[in-house]
């Protein structure tokens, strides 16, 4: 990965993260979608993709499920100093269920993510031999088929899905939709509002050209925890206080009575 390695303070995770950092070249943007990413690139630093070992990015993906990076974090270090060995898929097939969950506990969902990383496990060994012949499937499939196994796979959805694809595949034209994107997209005006995260990877993988996709999963996510947040927007203290003011239909936001709704809610 060369020794260009990215801030640890980004969202995607530092060194870890998958990616060392890039230039980002905005050129002339063809699609609104594509001039949010633009915009993106003169506040966020850019990064490629690709790189992650796939099982543990795997991993790290379910443990982010429904919860925060502080809180996951420290759960996937306890899991990686306990189970990381030689093999890691190997290690989580042989796992005591409660002694996972135990060590998992922080990332919240315990019981639920330990039967998933078991059954995972058990399922990368008998279908492809090892976490690093999943490594390779995922590096050098086919990405609409190695997407259909991920997704075949118990607890992994979409997300997690292209997570995987964007991190450890480096697939370009991969835009991972979470709760921050999905929010933010039909908030903008770019997704219809009442679009489920599906329809809203949609929109986005096919209006932001496929270089830009990965940046803009990352970018939008910082955005979102920074500025365009769930309950109190930084709209609401005026159009200077959003980079993204001029871009956006502020779907489901009234900035008179302060009142914020999901985008599907509003009128």
């Amino acid at each position: 990965m060369g020794d260009n390695r990215e801030p640890i303070e980004n969202i995607s995770g530092g060194p870890e993260g998958g990616g060392i950092a890039d230039t980002f070249d905005p050129s002339e943007a063809k699609t609104r979608a594509e001039e949010v990413v633009d915009q993106l690139g003169e506040r966020y630093w850019q990064k490629t993709y690709g790189g992650q070992d796939a099982f543990t990015c795997l991993v790290r993906t379910v443990l982010s499920q429904n919860t925060s990076d502080v809180a996951s974090q420290p759960a996937h270090d306890d899991l990686m100093n306990r189970y990381g060995g030689d093999d890691l898929a190997e290690s989580l097939a042989h796992a005591e269920h409660d002694d996972l969950a135990d060590t998992i506990r922080s990332a919240g969902l315990y019981n639920q993510k330990a039967d998933v990383l078991i059954e995972a496990g058990e399922e990368v060994l008998e279908k492809y031999g090892s976490a690093a012949d999943f490594d390779r499937f995922v590096t050098e499939g086919e990405p609409s088929e190695v997407r259909s196994a991920l997704l075949d796979m118990n607890g992994v959805g979409p997300k997690t899905a292209d997570c995987v694809l964007l991190f450890s595949g480096g697939q370009a034209g991969v835009f991972p939709v979470d709760t921050h994107v999905h929010r933010i997209y039909r908030r903008l005006g770019i997704a219809p509002a009442d679009a489920d995260h599906e329809e809203v990877r949609e929109v986005l993988e096919r209006e932001i050209p496929a270089n830009k996709c990965g940046f803009g999963h990352t970018a939008s996510i910082q955005f979102g925890r920074e500025f365009c947040t769930a309950r109190k927007p930084a709209c609401l203290d005026g159009p200077e206080a959003c980079p993204m003011s001029d871009l956006c239909e502020q779907v489901g936001v009234d900035v008179e009575s302060g009142e914020v709704v999901d985008p599907a809610d509003a009128d």
